[in-house]
Order: structure tokens, then sequence, then C-alpha cells
């Protein structure tokens, strides 16, 4: 029997296991994406369109990404493409993510969902476009290569970030969800636990399909977590990778410019979001504390959440939302990221079997979790 799962997200994944048996992937050329882009650009535009300045961006392990310049009215306007390998670290769908930035505009600062070539059909490969925004993810200070992990970012500069960090946050959970394509995302309504069981088989349904091999904790993390469905107050729009490193900020007006990584966006319980900040990996320890996505004590955060939004945050159900969302890690590095550098589906195979190292740190994670669940 099928697992019960959000429809547009078994249809993602019923296409992803479409790619599983073809060969290598092979990396675009910087002269066949232009070839390409300018292809597409111009049948958008009605119009000739040159693209110029086309060069790889680095990081992000589930695309290929470029950054270009096209001529307007006064210049160039620069770009930004994103465009899927066959696998990636994880399986999303890129009229998800078009949506999702093209609903988020005026709403909180995002990258301008620009063009869209959602089948792959003239790009190669699905793909979206966006405006490109200036910003960094990390000090200029810090040299680790992985984005969000080992972020320290400074009290001065953690205080000034936590402010649009809880406001942006605040403002993603107030957006009205119904706005959103029904096509695209469904709701988890037909009954209060429903919103935790289709994350829960989302992600046990990914395991099945990509583990290499099996792991007896990822048997009884689901175990627990299927026994501890936990009821949802209210929907909300989840960004679901929202922490440090996911978005872009200005270091010398310490503000942040644009939240991105929409792909894993979803309607469901707003305790997801604050779990996933939490995450130890992306977080650090300051004076026995640990600081939740390097920028405040989880205490904090709960408490500017609740102050911001007016919802009570339970705790209950905001354990349940940390270990689905180390769950959830362990999927990602153990599971599809080397699943995808097992095939050479994507052209970042060493960063790929990096995340699997790092999977085990998260696995660690998971059993410290279930282990203080047991105690509840």
């Amino acid at each position: 029997m099928a697992a019960e799962l959000e429809p547009s997200i078994a249809a993602t994944l019923a296409g992803g296991a479409a790619v599983r048996a073809l060969g290598p992937y092979a990396l675009r050329s910087v002269a066949d994406v232009k070839t390409a882009l300018e292809t597409f650009l111009s049948a958008e535009a009605g119009r000739a369109m040159t693209v110029s300045n086309l060069k790889r961006m680095g990081g992000g392990a589930s695309k290929e990404q470029f950054v270009f310049e096209i001529p307007n009215v006064t210049g160039t306007t620069r770009c930004v493409l994103r465009m899927d390998p066959l696998e990636a670290a994880v399986l999303t769908n890129r009229e998800r993510e078009f949506a999702v930035l093209r609903a988020m505009q005026n709403v909180i600062p995002v990258p301008d969902a620009l063009w869209l070539d959602s089948d792959g059909s003239v790009l190669g490969r699905p793909a979206l476009i966006t405006s490109f925004v200036s910003g960094v993810t990390k000090p200029s200070n810090i040299t680790t290569n992985v984005s969000g992990f080992g972020t320290v970012l400074g009290l001065e500069l953690r205080r000034a970030l936590a402010v649009p960090f809880m406001r942006h946050l605040s403002a993603i959970h107030q957006f009205d969800w119904r706005r959103l394509p029904r096509d695209l995302f469904q709701a988890p309504d037909a009954d209060p636990e429903q919103a935790a069981r289709w994350q829960v088989n989302w992600w046990t349904e990914v395991w099945r399909d990509d583990a290499l091999c099996g792991i007896p904790l990822m048997g009884l993390a689901e175990r627990w977590l299927r026994e501890h469905l936990p009821a949802t107050r209210e929907l909300v729009l989840v960004h679901s990778d929202y922490r440090t490193g996911n978005f872009l900020f200005d270091e010398a007006r310490q503000e942040i410019t644009a939240v991105l990584d929409w792909e894993l966006a979803h309607i469901g319980d707003y305790h997801q979001d604050l779990a996933w900040i939490a995450i130890k990996a992306w977080s650090h320890v300051e004076n026995d504390v640990l600081l939740a996505s390097g920028l405040m004590p989880v205490d904090e955060l709960v408490n500017r959440y609740q102050a911001e939004t007016g919802r009570k945050v339970d705790r209950q159900t905001f354990f349940f939302y940390q270990v689905l969302s180390v769950y959830q890690c362990v999927v990602i590095c153990l599971g599809t990221s080397l699943r995808a550098a097992h095939e050479a589906h994507n052209h970042q195979d060493a960063l790929l079997s990096w995340l699997a190292a790092a999977g085990y740190v998260f696995l660690s994670d998971l059993a410290d979790l279930l282990d203080a669940g047991a105690l509840r």
C-alpha cells in the first residue's frame, strides 16, 4: 500500500524514480548552457536575447547554479540560473519553488522569480531563473565551505540579524497559504495529525528508496515518530530549511537581503521551522548554551517567536519535530546524497560524499534525541 503523502510530493518522488536507471550525469559546459539560455530567453521575450558574463556559482549540493547578465534599457540585469542534475541531495520540484518565490514577493526579501522551464524542454533539465541578490551567507572571516555548518556570527552580528530573522519567519507563517496554487500545494487538513503524518511518510519513503544499506536506528526512529504524531494547532506555510546559511545578509548594514532555498516549502506545522532552526549542525555552543542557528538560545527562540506571532509553542510538538528534523538530515546525507554520488548522477560527488560523513553526526544526534524521548 502506497504511503499517504501530499499529492504533489508523491508525484515528485515518482518522477525522480524514472531517472534512477540512467547513466552518469554529464556536467554541462558553460558554452552549452549559454546557447540554451539564449534560446530560452529569446522565446520568452519574443526577441533575440544575449547572455553575457555567464559563470558557475559555488555552493549548493542540489543544483547546478550559474550567474549571468542580460541587457536592459539602462545596462544589464544580473540573474541566477538553478538547474536540476539527474539526482541531488534532495529531490524537489522547480514549479513549487518558483510558485512560492512568487508568493513571497513583497512579503519578505527574496530573489525575484523571473522565468521557469519546468520540464527542461529547452534548458535540458528543469530549471528556474531568479534575480541576483547581493550579500553573504557567512561573515567574510569564516572559511568553512558548506553553507551554515560551523558558522560563528559573533555577538554584535547575531544580535543584529536575530531581529529580521524572527521578523521574516513570522511573516512567512502569517502568509495566507490559501493563495498558493492548489495544484502545486495541498493542505494536510483531513485530521489534526495529517501534517505530521505526511512529513513522516515523505522522509521514510525517501529513506526506503535511497538508502544503500539499512541502519537499525532509522527503523527505531520511524517507529517513535509514528507513535508520537502531534496534532497541528494551525497550518502555516513552512519554509522547511530556514536557518543560518540559507539567507543572505549585508555585513556592513547587518541586514538580511534575501531568504533563499525554498525548494522544501510546504503547508504544515509551524513547530517544524522552529525545530529546524535549532539543529546542532548549524548551531554552536557558547558558554555551555546552544545558540540556535548561531543566533540565540533555544528558549529565546521560542519566546521571541511566541511574542512575534501570538502563537503558543508546545514543547512536546517542538520535540517531535526536532526528532523528525534530524531524521530528515540523516535521510538527506546517508540516503539521497550518498545514492546520488554512488550513481554518479550529480556534478558535486565529492560534496555529496562529504555529506554522507556528516550523516553519522546526525545519526548520533538522533540517538541522543531518542534517548531523551524515552525519558519523557
